[in-house]
């Protein structure tokens, strides 16, 4: 159930709020905006429900994760393993980091397999992006482990999985740092925006200030602010942040509403002896975005999808085909030569291996 489902008096109310200041720019502008800080109140907040030291909203989920890829200082030639079923973002995020991505398997939970992130590993590799996909959780205990195990840094891409946990603790605070989306079909919508977190002050620190060109963010005047890094811009305004402020109050009703949906539909298609349902390691954790049931085969799937199409299902995908979502559809990834100069990423690795090792990576 995507947020905008419930828009009401809360969101506009907030809104109005910014406007009646005229000041919709986070930073700066203290005389006029009437003591009204809708981002940090809303990273307040969001930071208060995940249990974690500091939050930085940006301008999306894709924003989010370029800023924690940077703030860990994640760049070029750093090999990062990821599922190859995930939002293009997540992919995207690493190669314009200067990284490269490396795909390992996923399991039954539909997110990266432990063992083939183990199995992929090699002395090059800085990282895994585990992404918690479709609102439920990856073996993030096992996952956690073996980075801690291994010296690897984990970023979590829980853009899809705001509102979930995993034995009582919040998706996205696994790692050294979690990524979220509020964009216009998740559960908590500002229309963009997006945020990372952490409990690491230097980490935060980095993030804060890459987001925003480099500012430091000390003092009271913007024109006097320092640079100690690179930067972009990827900052999100006080209207965004004012929806999303609003909708963040509302995320255990609205997550409470998925779950008690999801539960109906579970025990209807459940009735059925050839539908098997999605492994998730902790059931009572999942944010209930999504509901995904295998079939026995190829053929079954396909003609099960198009069904619930024809009777107006909306969103009744079939995986292995979704353009958005699956490597198998990301030709784009292996025709770069008009983002920039030559392929400059991939070099001669065939298609379908995006490690600099041909053949090392595994299976797609």
């Amino acid at each position: 159930m995507p947020g905008f489902e419930i828009f009401g008096e809360e969101e506009r109310k907030e809104v109005e709020e910014v406007l009646e200041t005229g000041v919709l720019f986070r930073y700066g502008f203290e005389g006029a905006r009437q003591g009204r800080w809708k981002a940090r109140e809303f990273e307040a907040e969001l930071a208060g429900r995940l249990g974690v030291g500091y939050c930085h909203l940006c301008a999306s989920g894709t924003a989010a994760l370029s800023t924690a890829l940077a703030a860990c200082g994640i760049g070029a030639g750093d090999e990062v393993i990821v599922p190859p079923f995930t939002f293009v973002a997540t992919i995207e995020t690493i190669l314009y980091a200067g990284a490269v991505p490396v795909f390992a398997d996923i399991d039954e939970t539909l997110c990266l397999d432990p063992a083939a992130v183990e199995a992929t590993l090699t002395p090059r590799t800085r990282g895994v992006a585990v992404v918690h996909m479709c609102g439920a959780m990856a073996r993030i205990d096992e996952l956690r482990d073996l980075c801690a195990k291994k010296g690897l840094i984990l970023i979590e891409d829980a853009c899809q999985a705001l509102g979930g946990t995993f034995r009582g603790q919040p998706l996205g605070t696994f790692g050294k740092m979690g990524c979220f989306s509020f964009d216009p079909v998740k559960t908590v919508t500002c229309g963009e925006g997006g945020a990372v977190v952490t409990d690491d002050r230097k980490l935060y620190d980095i993030a804060q200030s890459f987001a925003d060109h480099g500012h430091d963010h000390l003092g009271n005047d913007r024109g006097k602010e320092g640079h100690p890094i690179l930067g972009m811009n990827y900052r999100i305004s006080e209207l965004n942040a004012a929806v999303g402020l609003a909708q963040l109050r509302k995320l255990e009703a609205m997550v409470e509403r998925q779950r008690a949906n999801k539960e109906v539909l579970k025990r209807a298609i459940g009735r059925f002896p050839v539908v098997s349902f999605r492994p998730i390691p902790d059931e009572a954790g999942d944010s209930a975005t999504f509901l995904t049931f295998f079939l026995q085969d190829e053929g079954r799937a396909r003609e099960a999808a198009a069904a619930l199409g024809r009777e107006g299902v909306d969103g009744a995908f079939y995986w292995y085909d979704n353009n958005w979502h699956y490597l198998r559809k990301w030709d784009h990834l292996f025709e770069i030569s008009g983002w920039t100069k030559g392929d400059l990423i991939f070099g001669d690795c065939p298609k379908g291996d995006l490690s600099p090792n041909p053949g090392q990576s595994s299976k797609l």
